[in-house]
């Protein structure tokens, strides 16, 4: 891509991973809310909506950059793609679960809930999955370079196809989003040029989006959308079209708010879980708003912004290691790694 256009890639794709992140804030949250109410709200259909294309896109935007840093010697690549995400997920894996220990302890008694700590180094722990899963894929796609990428990117896609389930999330997450990882390695420059095409021609982009729109409420709401083969073109397509909205979004950059929370998507996915706790318990049990649908909307709001302010307030003080590598924690010399520059 030309220097002129530089910007506006970076800033499509921010808004891009603004976009999924805050889609998976209102997953999680929408469906905590329900289940503790015993009741579904109008949230229920956004967040059926987008499940089709709200992981799927956070793992193409993932491997855009791949090819840029692949060949990199092992010990660097460790560095950025493993021992990076590996550093977050023990520290939040510990946190999370002081929190959640004494009413696992209460219900499931010490000895389980030791079980489930030590299970969650091999089995990825509850709203942690996508951090644990992500040097996984980062490891496979670079033992992989070598291989033709048609025969790589066909046994991914049989591998979505399949519907593997075992009930370990591992084997079960990387057969169901490996695919969508790697066709964001090997269709970059096509996924670009898609994004540079939205911005020359924005009318053409809005109407295939209203296309895209109607044929995805169509075939979720009418129970066709987890087939074999269908699961796979809607992730697919679907991940397109968060990347046209993110491109029309960043033409104009009419929504700030949500690029900013995609530079700082990571930040956000590792903390939301408190705030979304919280928030949710607080509501229900005052009654103040009685909609479900209201209260799974405030739940997402507050989970979203929350870690963002977190993240604020330890910055340059001793906390900082929340959100920011220490030396420790680095295979390499240089500057510490933000949580969120990933």
């Amino acid at each position: 891509m030309p220097p002129a256009t530089k910007k506006a890639r970076v800033d499509w794709i921010d808004y891009a991973k603004g976009f999924c992140i805050i889609m998976v804030v209102m997953m999680h949250s929408t469906l905590g809310v329900e289940k503790a109410a015993g009741a579904e709200g109008w949230m229920h259909y956004l967040v059926a909506f987008a499940k089709p294309f709200r992981m799927p896109d956070f793992f193409m935007i993932s491997g855009l950059f791949l090819a840029q840093v692949i060949d990199r010697d092992w010990r660097t690549y460790a560095d950025r793609k493993v021992v990076h995400f590996a550093y977050f997920y023990v520290l939040w894996l510990v946190i999370q679960f002081a929190f959640k220990a004494p009413g696992m302890v209460a219900e499931d008694g010490a000895a389980e809930t030791l079980r489930q700590f030590a299970l969650a180094f091999v089995d990825p722990f509850g709203t942690l999955w996508f951090i644990y899963l992500l040097p996984v894929f980062f490891v496979t796609v670079k033992l992989l370079r070598r291989v033709p990428w048609p025969i790589v990117w066909l046994v991914a896609a049989a591998l979505e196809i399949a519907n593997i389930e075992t009930g370990w999330v591992l084997p079960d997450e990387f057969a169901a989003r490996f695919v969508y990882f790697y066709s964001g390695y090997i269709f970059a420059p096509q996924i670009f040029r898609i994004a540079a095409t939205v911005l020359a021609k924005p009318w053409l982009a809005g109407a295939g989006l209203a296309v895209w729109a109607l044929l995805e409420g169509v075939l979720v709401f009418g129970g066709y959308s987890e087939l074999p083969f269908v699961s796979l073109a809607l992730g697919m397509v679907g991940a397109v079209a968060v990347i046209t909205i993110s491109a029309l979004l960043s033409k104009a950059d009419i929504m700030a708010p949500l690029r900013y929370c995609g530079q700082n998507s990571i930040v956000i996915y590792l903390a939301f879980f408190l705030p979304m706790a919280v928030t949710r318990t607080l509501l229900l049990k005052t009654g103040i708003i009685t909609d479900i649908g209201t209260i799974s909307l405030i739940v997402t709001a507050v989970a979203s912004v929350v870690p963002i302010v977190i993240f604020q307030l330890v910055r340059g003080t001793p906390l900082k290691f929340l959100f920011e590598r220490p030396a420790w924690a680095r295979l390499e010399r240089g500057s510490p790694r933000l949580a969120a520059a990933e």
